[in-house]
């Protein structure tokens, strides 16, 4: 995301988390919503202003772990 320097760190905050509500909300739609695990690590990546990079990469290591993982049964 391009920060501009007109707005305040609020402002910006508020729009990442409108952005993340809407995204939620059009995966319940598809019948795939976020689970808890999923909510709460967006709410953490929001709160501790973890940087898109490093967001991405924290989601590829977790879904590389779980395609590896045995299934449970």
């Amino acid at each position: 995301m391009v920060r501009k320097p007109d707005r305040a760190p609020s402002e910006i905050a508020d729009d990442v988390a409108e952005r993340r509500l809407v995204a939620m909300h059009l995966q319940s739609i598809e019948d795939n919503p976020l689970d808890a695990d999923d909510v709460a690590m967006f709410a953490m990546f929001e709160r501790e202003g973890w940087s898109q990079e490093r967001r991405r990469e924290h989601i590829r290591r977790k879904a590389l772990a779980a395609a590896f993982s045995p299934a449970a049964e």
